[in-house]
């Protein structure tokens, strides 16, 4: 382009025109020229050039006197009355009459094209600094909206040029060494769309807390999305698998969360906006349907595949039309720069009483020291280095302080949220969202903020001890015997996708049972038999439900395709629920279908409830959600695994059940394994072997019921020891039984993570697999490469045994 021109179209600039109009334009306009053929809708306009502020300053002297207040500044000046007297200058300062001509016939084109006269239109800011890459100007200067004319346009314009010398762009220019006169501003003016009158929000092309790059995470609120990126509301959540997205004929959405939405921005009068409660109605449904969803995907899977990196997307629907837009989109810059060869944990090594609050954890890190309640930004000398900053929201303003912080803790906001982006690029532990942390949270305060927990971070009493470790993965060995991962939270799924596990061993439904659904299953299907208290509980929780058995099969499918896909395509073995009877008693309505038995350890559970009357119904909705995992959003690599099945009878009424509920071994793939705990499960081994895939030794009841000691016992305590010679050579007998019959075998207790001997018997036996916690996975991967070399020397040949079975990729010809 030539750079004497003072206002371009969208359709003719290119990320090469940074220099010139800005990132924010320059993405603008790469997207609308290059992926318009793509489907990618992007809103028409055009952007003012760097050249053309530039004349602006040279036309009158008014670089020359904007030089003169910086010096004053310099000598001592208040900052305020510094910024008050530039913008005054600038907006004295009359536009050039060439620049005023070029965007008002841009303009008029502009409604042309659009079949309007005088159309609405974004009035945005974009800073650009010709050799100032590191500069990051975002948030900093002016936008105004759904503004109409061209004399509410050029006002607008001239406001955004004055915005460049805001209190808070001063400051950040002065405290980043920046050279006030070196930066420059572009204006993009663009078709407004009326996301007041709907929705708007963000787009990952990878997980923003762990940097998993097989999902794309969109988040959405009502209203303008200024209140997505600021952090007033707890928006909703849409979490994407891209493998299925390339699927036609699949289901790519893994994940919803619905966000309360308590606040929406709207336009106000003058460009600008105001921010109003949300409806009740509002708060309780989605921002977006599966079909919006999935389209919105689809473009930020286009973006990312132009661009060649994770892409940070922002869209918008108009009310209007129902139209979806993207309005911006820049690379991800926080989690594709971590080295990728490198993992580093945090670890409480103490433990912690009740959490005094908890909130959506942005990073993985722990942080501990005096809480310090601010409603607005002080002076940095008013902030111990080193604090815990507890407030309601944070914008660019509180920066300074953010970074002297050891943790941020705020009411509102979600992980995309501008405490969440800028927590993450400082590496500083945050809580988002907590609700109610500036009112329990008191000055001075000693606490520990944990985000090492899972999706929640907590906030606990006190300075407790924990530890930092960092492994590096190319120095974990490659092994014959297949290290696998324990997983039960979902939220956490996706922060162990770096280690090198070969899938994930043991997937237990009764977490997300107890944390996501937390109510009985039974008691969705049978709301008469409830006490009035619970079935009014029952039904605050499944509110937006006509059909409360979708909210059960809608949170376990949720819960269970986040742990599949944290692996895809290696296997992952989802347990179906093991409670025991007073355990499920214990879920929301759960006492009038449970017994109360004298043992639950022996009682009533695993396979013997599935074809029971007293939960045959329940099981069916298990079922249904592994179904709907493994056939609707593609996730083939779910192995299915009964618990607890005592006899062979049994295995073949609930391998009936699962066969009337669809789920019928060897059709799409499905393999049906079984736990080996019970001493019939090894004695009959090869009986069991025709009924199932695979066999997953678990110790701590095979112990129990070998010895005969209730493994809760603590008068038994020194009586239960997984490593009795009657133990262990039941798992000696089991394993080559099994592989003779071309079935794998598996153990998913804690004894290997804890023992290094017992790790090298299970090597030595020639057992298929291991699956241990993913904090111990390092530590036993090197125990297993150990015992293998051992055994089998520098070669460690592989003896014969039978491979774990990996799920097929979806064929070119599906993609």
């Amino acid at each position: 382009m030539a750079s004497t021109r003072r206002v371009i179209p969208f359709a003719e600039l290119g990320r090469l025109d940074v220099g010139s109009v800005g990132g924010k334009n320059a993405s603008l306009g790469e997207m609308t020229a290059h992926l318009a053929d793509a489907g990618v809708r992007v809103p028409p306009g055009f952007a003012t050039t760097a050249g053309a502020y530039g004349e602006l300053l040279d036309g009158h002297g008014l670089r020359g006197r904007i030089e003169e207040q910086i010096g004053r500044l310099h000598e001592g000046a208040a900052l305020d009355e510094v910024g008050a007297a530039i913008r005054s200058m600038t907006l004295a300062e009359p536009l050039p009459p060439g620049l005023r001509a070029e965007i008002v016939s841009a303009y008029e084109q502009l409604g042309r094209d659009e079949g309007r006269e005088d159309p609405e239109v974004a009035v945005r800011s974009s800073a650009t600094a010709e050799d100032l890459p590191e500069a990051s100007f975002a948030g900093q200067q002016e936008t105004y909206l759904n503004v109409r004319g061209t004399a509410r346009l050029l006002e607008s314009l001239h406001r955004c040029y004055a915005s460049l010398y805001t209190d808070r762009a001063i400051d950040y220019r002065e405290r980043m060494g920046f050279d006030h006169l070196q930066v420059a501003l572009s204006v993009g003016v663009q078709t407004m769309v009326r996301s007041d009158l709907a929705g708007a929000g963000v787009i990952f092309t990878l997980d923003p807390e762990s940097g998993f790059p097989e999902v794309i995470v969109i988040s959405a609120a009502f209203g303008l999305g200024e209140t997505v990126v600021s952090g007033q509301v707890d928006p909703d959540e849409y979490t994407v698998f891209k493998p299925s997205l390339k699927d036609p004929e699949l289901d790519p959405l893994i994940d919803v969360r619905v966000g309360a939405k308590r606040r929406k921005a709207v336009c106000a009068e003058h460009g600008l906006t105001r921010t109003v409660e949300t409806t009740i109605e509002e708060r309780s449904r989605r921002v977006l349907t599966d079909a919006e969803v999935r389209l919105l995907a689809d473009w930020a899977l286009t973006v990312e595949g132009h661009y060649g990196c994770p892409m940070d997307l922002e869209w918008a629907k108009d009310g209007l039309t129902g139209d979806l837009w993207i309005v911006q989109a820049r690379p991800e810059t926080v989690q594709s720069r971590r080295a990728a060869s490198t993992l580093r944990r945090c670890r409480l090594t103490a433990v912690p009483g009740a959490p005094l609050v908890d909130g959506i954890a942005v990073g993985e890190a722990i942080g501990s020291g005096p809480v310090v309640v601010l409603d607005t930004p002080v002076d940095l000398d008013r902030f111990p280095s080193g604090g815990v900053l507890v407030t309601g929201i944070t914008d660019p303003d509180w920066e300074p302080i953010m970074k002297r912080a050891s943790a941020i803790v705020t009411d509102h906001g979600g992980r995309t949220s501008h405490a969440a982006i800028v927590s993450r690029e400082l590496g500083v532990p945050a809580l988002v969202g907590t609700g109610r942390a500036t009112q329990t949270l008191h000055d001075g305060q000693k606490v520990t903020v944990s985000c090492a927990e899972g999706g929640r971070g907590k906030v606990y009493d006190g300075l407790l001890a924990y530890e930092e470790t960092e492994t590096d993965l190319a120095d974990i060995p490659a092994t014959r015997t297949r290290v696998m991962l324990n997983l039960a939270d979902p939220s956490a799924a996706f922060r162990w996708w770096r280690l090198p596990a070969d899938g994930v061993g043991l997937a237990r439904l009764e977490f997300i049972v107890a944390h996501q659904v937390k109510v009985h299953p039974m008691a969705l299907l049978h709301p008469e038999r409830l006490e009035p208290a619970d079935r009014c509980a029952v039904d605050q929780l499944t509110e937006g439900y006509l059909d409360r058995t979708r909210y059960f099969t809608d949170r376990l499918a949720y819960g269970i395709a986040r742990i599949a896909a944290s692996r895809w395509p290696a296997p992952v073995v989802v347990r179906t629920s093991d409670f025991k009877t007073n355990e499920y008693a214990r879920l929301l309505g759960g006492r009038p279908f449970e017994p109360v038995e004298a043992n639950p350890m022996i009682g009533w559970r695993g396979a013997s409830r599935y074809y029971s009357d007293g939960y045959r119904e329940g099981f069916a909705l298990e079922c249904r959600a592994l179904r709907r995992v493994r056939d609707e959003m593609g996730l083939t690599n779910v192995i299915i695994m009964i618990p607890f099945c005592r006899t062979l009878e049994e295995a073949d009424r609930v391998l009936d059940v699962m066969a009337e509920e669809g789920l019928r071994r060897g059709e799409n793939g499905l393999k049906a394994y079984v736990m080996a705990e019970i001493p019939a499960n090894v004695i009959l081994a090869e009986d069991f072997a025709e009924r199932f895939d695979g066999f997953s030794i678990g110790s701590n009841d095979l112990t129990q019921l070998t010895l005969g000691v209730d493994r809760d016992s603590e008068a038994l305590a020194h009586v239960f020891d997984e490593t009795n010679p009657a133990v262990t050579r039941s798992i000696q007998t089991l394993v080559p039984r099994a592989q003779s019959a071309g079935r794998p075998v598996g153990l998913c207790g804690q004894r290997p993570s804890d023992d290094p001997a017992f790790t090298e018997f299970l090597v030595k036996i020639g057992i298929d697999s291991i699956s241990v916690a993913p904090d111990s996975f390092a530590a036993v991967k090197q125990h297993v490469a150990a015992a293998e070399l051992a055994r089998y020397g520098e070669g460690r040949t592989a003896p014969s045994g039978t491979r774990w079975p990996q799920a097929e990729q979806p064929s070119p010809s599906r993609q």
